[in-house]
């Protein structure tokens, strides 16, 4: 276990910049609140503020009405606060005229808390932190000038890519954090790990964005269906920002369902991995791996949701069984992997011996 080495002990803040991060998570998070709260200690602290910085920058990136060379400015002063702590106290100066969800606001216009918390880490978990959400912000900045007008992805290598920016820098940053504060994972499983981060992270993230298609198109003018694939099936950008010819965008989106997948069975190689020992870090992978298996059957077999604009969520009492089974499975490879194919046939309930029936 690092032991801590705080920049900054005395800031008075501290106790509120940790209260607001805990407050703020549940607002903020889709499937990681529940997941972040088993984590422990420091650990747990530590990828709670990884996690919002994580999203402050996903809101400059997600901003509509900001042009492109503001968004890039505003990425470089919000690098520019992992070392100074003078621009993290006036970031919220400069994020005042944001738009967008109320609770997005509220976090990015407290930044500096965020960094408060930040300084108090251990200065190795500062480091990978750092590391990783740099690589993050400055890949969105790199995508937010290559689209001034809204992300348009045109090639299934440049989906990649994004995908990479976006959520395989953080199965990086999780699996380096993990190594750090888990005496149980040492440099063999480490290495193990590490293979399959990307995979991980990144599965994830291409079920979110099958999911979000309509909603991404019309709140944040972005759209992450390749221009290549929707081409080959006669659809376009243009006609998913119109609602039109639903039944090409589905086509397209066929091939990332099948690659999301692919990339499902290797997050679940990810998970299998980790020692048993390692009970919490086990419980954070689980939860949004299976949420992930659940939300990805529910759209292979409602290709419409699309042509309805239907934003697809699975239900809160598959949430409840998912979360619970899980939490009573941890410990077993083999629960875990029949609880995975469970999740991707049918939704998954509680059957009378875990509901408390005979």
């Amino acid at each position: 276990m690092a032991i801590s080495d705080p920049a900054s002990p005395s800031d008075p803040r501290l106790s509120r910049a940790l209260a607001f991060s805990r407050e703020i998570l549940p607002a903020v998070s889709r499937t990681f609140a529940l997941s972040i709260r088993v984590l422990p200690g420091q650990l747990g602290q530590a990828v709670n503020c990884a996690y919002l910085l994580c999203r402050i920058a996903d809101t400059i990136e997600d901003e509509p009405a900001m042009p492109a060379a503001q968004k890039a400015e505003l990425f470089d002063r919000f690098l520019e606060c992992f070392d100074s702590p003078e621009t993290a106290d006036r970031f919220p100066e400069r994020v005042a005229a944001l738009t967008g969800e109320p609770a997005h606001l509220r976090l990015i216009r407290n930044t500096d808390l965020v960094f408060v918390v930040y300084r108090h880490l251990s200065a190795e978990t500062r480091e990978h932190v750092k590391r990783w959400v740099t690589e993050m912000a400055a890949g969105m900045r790199k995508f937010v000038l290559l689209y001034p007008h809204g992300i348009r992805i045109q090639t299934l290598d440049e989906y990649r890519e994004y995908c990479y920016y976006v959520a395989g820098t953080v199965g990086y940053m999780l699996t380096d954090l993990w190594h750090e504060h888990a005496p149980s994972i040492g440099p063999r499983q480490y290495a193990l790990l590490r293979e399959r981060s990307r995979s991980f992270a990144e599965a994830l993230q291409t079920v979110n964005i099958l999911k979000d298609v309509a909603t991404d198109a019309e709140q944040e003018n972005s759209i992450y269906i390749p221009a290549q694939l929707l081409a080959v099936h006669g659809g376009s950008h243009a006609a998913i920002r119109a609602g039109e010819r639903a039944e090409n965008t589905q086509a397209a989106m066929g091939s990332l369902v099948a690659l999301a997948w692919e990339d499902l069975e290797h997050a679940k190689e990810y998970l299998l991995r980790i020692p048993r020992r390692a009970v919490a870090i086990r419980l954070f992978c689980v939860l949004p791996l299976l949420f992930a298996y659940a939300t990805l059957r529910d759209l292979t077999r409602d290709p419409s949701a699309m042509a309805r604009r239907h934003v697809v969520k699975i239900s809160r009492a598959e949430v409840k069984a998912i979360t619970m089974l899980s939490f009573a499975g941890v410990m077993s490879n083999t629960v875990l992997e029949w609880l995975a194919r469970r999740a991707s046939r049918a939704p998954v309930r509680l059957v009378p011996r875990f509901a408390g029936g005979q």
